[in-house]
């Protein structure tokens, strides 16, 4: 741990993903004092962070050894288990956000119970552990169901929409053997799906972005326009509160990421992530303060930074791995082609539907950025030799 500079705090993140390595970015510019506790010296933060405890981030041991060597600990993930959360908030390490908050993100049922206290608009949704239960269910609302495991699911891990009875089976079969607890939702009609990020600090002070869409494929988010085109000021005005609302209630401390659904009703919830999350790595270039950063201001309760954007729009296209792990020869062409186009690289290993990094323009036809971002990320992908 270093001892250069014991006025600055130290500011510890549990996880070496891309988010980690993101935020130590971030960190740099604000002079933070910041590091890593990741389960690799291969994981995409631990290769580049100076500053980084190796061990089993969601043990108890290595969390409570590394928070008591730090001023204040976050996280770029939600599955540090709850008994190990509350053990290092005994043990008097501070943690942003809180184990009471983060139960919210970490189960599903707890978060849709304090939905429905909060009178959030939420799919129609029930808990289940049998196949009797899902078919009861389905028999108010209608097939398909949405089934989702109430802990540990991520990029569309977790979540299964079934047809019918049979399809269902199969996975309360499943969740059963494992003991995963299981709930049941009402498969919502949208048109399309939507993200609000929301800072807050410790004092109350609350900043929150636009309102951005997100195009998913097969449960992983591919693109994100900020703002979301063509939605109206009173709807935006809507998600924005009702983000801050549920960072109030929840008192979340960092930055807040309420994905949700656009229907001809308004918009409803569908998950939460106390983190950085990937609908906003197009803050990086398009916000005048990065997610990252504001973040890192949140958790050691500095003033937050402007989330005004920089641009009419920012478009950001998820690099996802192809078969050929050559990236780095087709990155020259993409940066000769458009110069416009950012490029980051996580520093991971290319295997086929892996998420390697980002790509991101800014302009002021959406269309446009999202044909350019598209055709960067296809090309870096392999798709386009």
């Amino acid at each position: 741990m270093s001892e250069r500079n014991r006025t600055v705090p130290r500011v510890g993140m549990v996880g070496g993903g891309q988010l980690s390595r993101m935020t130590h970015q971030a960190g740099i510019a604000l002079g933070v004092d910041f590091s890593v506790l990741a389960s690799s010296p291969a994981d995409s933060a631990a290769l580049v962070c100076g500053d980084v405890s190796l061990g089993d981030d969601r043990g108890l041991d290595d969390v409570l050894a590394f928070a008591k060597a730090h001023d204040v600990v976050t996280f770029d993930h939600e599955h540090v288990p709850e008994p190990v959360l509350r053990a290092v908030e005994e043990a008097g390490g501070l943690l942003r956000p809180g184990r009471d908050a983060l139960r919210f993100a970490q189960d599903k049922l707890r978060m849709r119970t304090r939905m429905a206290e909060l009178g959030a608009p939420s799919p129609r949704w029930r808990a289940v552990t049998t196949l009797e239960h899902v078919t009861a269910f389905a028999g108010e609302t209608g097939w398909p169901v949405v089934l989702k495991a109430a802990r540990g699911g991520y990029d569309g891990k977790g979540v299964w929409v079934v047809g019918d009875a049979d399809e269902a089976r199969g996975v309360v079969d499943r969740a059963a053997a494992e003991e995963v607890p299981l709930l049941v939702e009402g498969k919502v009609d949208f048109s399309r799906e939507l993200a609000v990020q929301v800072a807050r600090s410790p004092h109350g002070q609350v900043a929150v972005y636009p309102v951005v869409e997100t195009v998913q494929r097969g449960g992983i988010c591919h693109e994100v326009i900020a703002p979301a085109p063509d939605l109206s000021e009173d709807k935006a005005t809507h998600a924005q509160q009702l983000a801050i609302e549920i960072a109030q209630a929840l008192d979340v401390t960092g930055v807040l990421a309420v994905e949700l659904f656009e229907t001809a009703d308004g918009v409803v919830v569908n998950e939460l992530a106390m983190r950085p999350h990937n609908s906003g790595h197009w803050s990086i270039e398009g916000a005048r303060t990065s997610q990252f950063e504001q973040h890192l201001r949140a958790v050691l309760n500095l003033p937050l930074g402007s989330p005004r954007t920089n641009a009419p729009y920012t478009v950001m296209a998820n690099l996802l791995g192809g078969e050929d792990p050559e990236v780095y020869r087709r990155y020259l062409h993409v940066m000769a082609k458009d110069p416009e186009v950012k490029v980051h690289f996580y520093g991971k290993d290319v295997r086929p539907g892996r998420k390697i990094g980002h790509v991101t323009v800014m302009g002021e036809d959406y269309r446009d950025l999202l044909a350019r971002a598209r055709d960067a990320a296809a090309y870096l992908r392999g798709d386009e030799q």
